[in-house]
């Protein structure tokens, strides 16, 4: 296949000079001869959007940096999937749109710039007020979805709609390797609607204060392969999502038979995540031969009553983690993208169940260890109307912090706001939870805490430290609690139950 340098086309890597005409001139070059390899040489080449077209690799070579353009008004707007949501934003940095055999590959650098982006998002944060001609077009274009979303995502009423830094939207065999992706206005790499995907090799960082600075976000793809990568950002490392709300309902793509593995997560909210976007549902997915360091959560599912859907059948095996606040969240009443003002949203008692009312189940936790964590070692809150169904750990060991100042914090984020400090694991509302080979060491309290649960089988779960005046199990209106093993025989007060 023929290659074409930028630099033959006029760019200059100097930092300073807008290379955006001569990059799309070696891409039109390239497609128009049946496709090819458009190589971006040792340099920092400043740009506008680049558009890749189909049959295409764009190679960075080591020492490239593709260096993309903090001027807002360089990014039109265009059809794209944001936060959820088909609607018109900010053209992404990179984007393709249809494409099939694309590929972004080498040993460079793909540079957001994202800091001018950022501070316009912290100043909607203090409540002040952004307008621009963009967003003013945006407002325009999006003007019907606009009035039928009722939300608390920040900028929605601005229509300050941030681009990811590389997004391929309806692509097929879609390539991602070796190459480092920082610095993204608002997701990092966005993929949609893609099938045959496969990610390998990749660096995806992004400053630990960057807002909504996802590494990887897989939304309503099919047939993806992630592997050999490491996450060092500023939210969820790698996310699995399917649409937000009626709008992925109504378009109804799933996320689905994905295989992650061999990579290791950095900082970031979560290091392995579904949802919250995740109405069109989520399903058949592996992950294995992972390392979580020092992230928020470790293992996180999260929705709420306004997506409906479904995340089931996750495959979860060989998991280090370190410095997590809690290696494990499943939880059904997250508070946020909802619209606060509906009061079945965020009612404490079960409400009816509707196309609205989320399904998580057949999640399947194996040979996971976890140290220094800070929170509480798990974390299962369904919803009274729609437990968390046939969740099994096995062959798991977690250990609390035993720093007496260590505050703790929010295992994750339900209503109403629970923090908790060296807990152990926290189960509300699950039906068919069970624990094999499980073994928590608290710095305070039982290893497992079970409040309106129902059907939940214990098969030697034990705790390192044991105390006669601490259960291993607490019980709170949980019907059916089945329970063997040696510590199970041996501790006088192993299961305390109350009415």
């Amino acid at each position: 296949m023929a290659h074409y340098a930028i630099t033959d086309f006029g760019a200059i890597g100097d930092g300073t000079t807008l290379n955006t005409d001569a990059i799309a001139a070696a891409i039109e070059q390239c497609a128009s001869a049946g496709g090819g390899t458009v190589v971006v040489p040792a340099g920092r080449f400043l740009t506008g959007p680049v558009r890749l077209q189909s049959r295409i690799t764009l190679y960075l070579e080591a020492g490239a940096v593709l260096l993309f353009s903090d001027d807002f008004s360089h990014y039109p707007p265009v059809w794209t999937r944001w936060s959820g949501y088909e609607c018109h934003g900010f053209t992404p940095l990179l984007f393709g749109s249809g494409l099939t055999q694309v590929s972004v590959k080498g040993e460079g650098c793909l540079d957001g710039q994202g800091h001018a982006w950022w501070a316009v998002n912290q100043r909607l944060r203090r409540g002040e007020r952004y307008r621009s001609p963009q967003t003013d077009l945006l407002a325009k274009l999006n003007e019907q979805l606009i009035h039928a979303v009722a939300t608390n995502i920040v900028e929605w009423d601005s229509q300050f709609l941030r681009p990811p830094l590389l997004q391929f939207l309806d692509c097929r065999h879609v390539k991602i390797e070796g190459v480092t992706l920082r610095n993204s206005p608002f997701w990092n790499t966005h993929l949609v609607y893609c099938q045959d995907v496969q990610v390998r090799g990749v660096r995806f960082q992004n400053p630990s204060d960057t807002p909504n600075g996802d590494g990887l976000d897989i939304d309503s793809c099919t047939n993806v392969r992630v592997s050999d990568c490491c996450f060092d950002v500023g939210d969820d490392c790698l996310c699995l999502k399917s649409g937000i709300n009626e709008d992925g309902r109504r378009v109804g793509r799933p996320t689905e038979n994905v295989t992650v593995t061999n990579c290791t997560m950095l900082h970031g909210h979560g290091g392995i995540v579904f949802g919250s976007e995740n109405s069109g549902g989520i399903r058949n997915v592996t992950v294995s031969n992972c390392q979580f360091i020092g992230t928020d959560r470790g293992i996180r599912i999260k929705t709420n009553r306004m997506r409906g859907g479904y995340i089931r059948h996750l495959l979860l095996n060989n998991i280090y983690m370190e410095d997590v606040l809690c290696p494990l969240a499943i939880n059904a009443f997250y508070r946020h993208g909802v619209d606060e003002s509906d009061p079945l949203i965020i009612a404490e008692e079960a409400v009816p169940v509707t196309e609205k009312t989320p399904i998580v189940e057949h999640v399947r936790i194996s040979n996971v260890t976890a140290t220094g964590c800070r929170a509480a070692a798990g974390f299962i809150y369904g919803l009274p109307e729609m437990p968390i169904r046939d969740v099994v750990l096995s062959d798991v060991s977690i250990a609390m912090s035993r720093d007496a100042a260590e505050a703790g914090g929010e295992p994750d984020m339900v209503r109403p706001t629970l923090v908790m400090a060296g807990a152990g694991i926290y189960a509300q509302y699950a039906e068919g939870l069970e624990l094999y080979r499980v073994q928590v060491d608290t710095r305070q309290g039982p290893a497992l805490t079970l409040k309106e649960t129902a059907n939940t089988a214990i098969h030697h779960l034990s705790m390192k430290r044991l105390h006669p005046d601490t259960p291993v199990v607490a019980a709170e209106r949980a019907k059916e609690v089945h329970i063997e093993g040696r510590q199970a025989a041996q501790h006088p007060r192993y299961l305390l139950e109350r009415e």
